[in-house]
């Protein structure tokens, strides 16, 4: 067979196929460019979702328990009505610290003074009818521990939000060596200081986690890093932190390698780590001298001397008898 008729059977055979290939690859991406995206249809589902009937929300807000409903608006608005009656000096004080304890409940400064109003009523309403109950108490003692229980019904949400926010405290302060020994490595490896801050923020699940992952956040939405870092110390109250961001911020303004700074500062807080460890080493003696006293040693001496004493009396018994 000559080759020339050879090659033109073979084009006239696939040129069909050829060209039904080309029509199914082209109708193929007229159809993906012209079909939505996922992204397109998320964005399509939210919006339905805004625009869902008012009568499947209220089926929706029905199926909420009764506290969630009604008792939680309620409390929060008597919350809120006895904390209007604060003086304004003391409302920067109590948002300070319910920052630095991470403002457990979503409560707001309002609500915390309200809470404590609600405490004194609380307590020492409590206090006033059980004792009340209790016959031939005079009216003396009776108003006198009311009293007594209503201060402490002031105190009691002090002490709490102190105790809270100094347990997050400690938490910032035992998560901060190990999260600048990651971010010391992320940055060293390339990665901007906002990433490495993020990455260090998903890699635990702790207060300083948190915080950073909200400096990122407040970065990200225009703050400049030196305010968004000293919103992060502020919020925080941790010497150490407070040490590491006042550095940082001096090195960027004086265009100090931050790298450089990251490593300093990480090395600096290891051997910090160490000494309050050798702290809380040497002051184990002391603290076990109150449970050594008061309940070791009394137990081992009734465990020694215990079957011995029946033999002492008899023999101060028979002392006595002569």
């Amino acid at each position: 067979m000559d080759f020339n008729a050879w090659v033109t059977g073979f084009a006239a055979l696939w040129s069909p196929l050829t060209f039904a290939l080309l029509v199914g690859v082209s109708v193929g991406l007229v159809w993906v460019s012209l079909a939505p995206s996922q992204p397109a249809l998320q964005v399509r589902a939210r919006l339905d979702g805004y625009l869902v009937r008012s009568d499947t929300v209220e089926a929706e807000e029905l199926q909420q328990p009764f506290t969630v409903r009604a008792l939680l608006p309620l409390l929060r608005s008597i919350l809120r009505v006895f904390g209007a009656l604060v003086p304004s000096r003391d409302l920067e004080a109590t948002r300070r610290m319910l920052l630095q304890a991470g403002q457990p409940f979503g409560l707001t400064v309002l609500d915390f003074w309200g809470l404590r109003v609600l405490s004194v009523v609380f307590v020492g309403g409590g206090c006033f009818l059980f004792m009340r109950t209790g016959r031939g108490l005079a009216e003396g003692v009776l108003l006198r521990n009311t009293l007594i229980a209503c201060v402490a019904g002031v105190f009691l949400p002090v002490l709490w939000l102190r105790s809270a926010a100094g347990r997050r405290m400690h938490e910032v302060q035992r998560a901060l060596p190990d999260a600048l020994d990651m971010l010391t490595i992320g940055v060293e490896a390339g990665l901007a200081f906002e990433s490495a801050l993020l990455q260090v923020s998903r890699k635990w699940d702790n207060a300083l986690s948190h915080e950073l992952r909200r400096t990122v956040a407040e970065m990200r939405v225009g703050t400049p890093r030196d305010a968004a870092l000293q919103r992060l110390a502020d919020r925080t109250a941790v010497p150490d932190l407070r040490t590491f961001v006042a550095v940082l911020i001096q090195s960027n303004q004086l265009g100090v390698s931050i790298a450089k700074v990251l490593h300093d500062q990480a090395a600096q807080m290891r051997v910090k780590r160490r000494q309050r460890a050798q702290e809380l080493a040497q002051q184990a003696g002391v603290k076990l001298v109150f449970p050594l006293v008061f309940l070791i040693f009394p137990t081992k001496f009734i465990v020694i001397l215990g079957p011995s004493v029946p033999l002492i009396l008899d023999i101060f018994k028979t002392m006595n008898g002569r």
